[in-house]
């Protein structure tokens, strides 16, 4: 049988993207207006920007224990393989609600084939390890080849942010409020990385158009082998930067911008982030 592939929304992938690579996904929660909507099913990244530029300020929560439960109890039934690459399990509680309800499952099951990753990867830092595992899926790769590799393109995965309103980083513990109110008076454009799974600030930076030169030395300071790896670019809002950054990418390293995958962020993790968020990801070691 070939394995089947879980993601959870967290991946900022397409629904194009889970189409064409048969990749299951599982939804976060997005609460905004007194309701719940489920990322990527039933709200637009969208409609998330325009109520955060409005000034609402949209929750999110983890996908439940019982969807976990009656999403692995079939695969289980049928001793059907799945592997769950989960988003890093220092930014929500997914990944370990997982883990608790595939233990329930093997309690009954317990010779069924279902493992789960935690990438301490996010948006399409994630999306990308997935899409690599979904491809080895799809070529009929083994459940220990899929969990081998996707380990490995996760543990080499490198994220850089920048945000362009640091209000949204203070309002989700990321900032201080000062340094939120003195960044947005000095136009200063933090520059963040994912470390062990976590969203850390790099360095501080004067006027948005420095941030994308910063951004491709360190590129070339800390990536790779970039014409045989897909590189990632993420925006919340913001097609035109995201854009420009992947044109200055495809002359600075070569590569043709059609083969760099742009993505808008997603409901869940736009959230946290605010409009006018660019991501940048790209593997440091891309060939095990």
């Amino acid at each position: 049988m070939t394995v089947k592939i879980l993601a959870d929304s967290a991946t900022d992938l397409s629904k194009e993207h889970y189409n064409e690579f048969d990749i299951e996904m599982v939804p976060l929660t997005v609460h905004l207006d007194d309701k719940d909507y489920q990322d990527g099913v039933t709200i637009e990244p969208l409609t998330v920007y325009n109520a955060m530029r409005e000034g609402k300020v949209p929750k999110t929560s983890q996908v439940s224990p019982l969807t976990f439960k009656t999403i692995f109890t079939p695969y289980a039934e049928k001793n059907q393989p799945l592997v769950y690459i989960a988003f890093s399990s220092q930014l929500s509680g997914t990944y370990q609600t997982a883990k608790m309800m595939l233990q329930e499952v093997l309690e009954e099951y317990p010779e069924a084939p279902i493992q789960i990753i935690d990438t301490k990867c996010a948006s399409l830092g994630y999306g990308l390890v997935v899409l690599h595992a979904a491809k080895l899926a799809k070529s009929g790769a083994s459940i220990k080849e899929i969990v081998d590799d996707a380990t490995y393109q996760a543990k080499h995965m490198v994220h850089l942010f920048t945000v362009d309103d640091l209000e949204y980083l203070y309002r989700g513990g990321r900032v201080s409020k000062t340094a939120a109110f003195v960044g947005t008076l000095l136009k200063i454009k933090p520059l963040l990385h994912v470390d062990d799974g976590k969203l850390i600030p790099l360095e501080k930076i004067r006027g948005s158009k420095k941030v994308f030169g910063r951004m491709l030395d360190m590129m070339e300071e800390r990536g790779a082998d970039f014409k045989n790896q897909k590189i990632g670019i993420c925006h919340s809002d913001d097609l035109e930067r995201a854009t420009q950054l992947a044109n200055r990418i495809s002359e600075k390293f070569e590569i043709a911008v059609d083969d760099i995958e742009i993505v808008m962020i997603g409901a869940v993790i736009g959230a946290h982030v605010g409009p006018g968020t660019i991501g940048l990801f790209f593997s440091n070691k891309p060939n095990n």
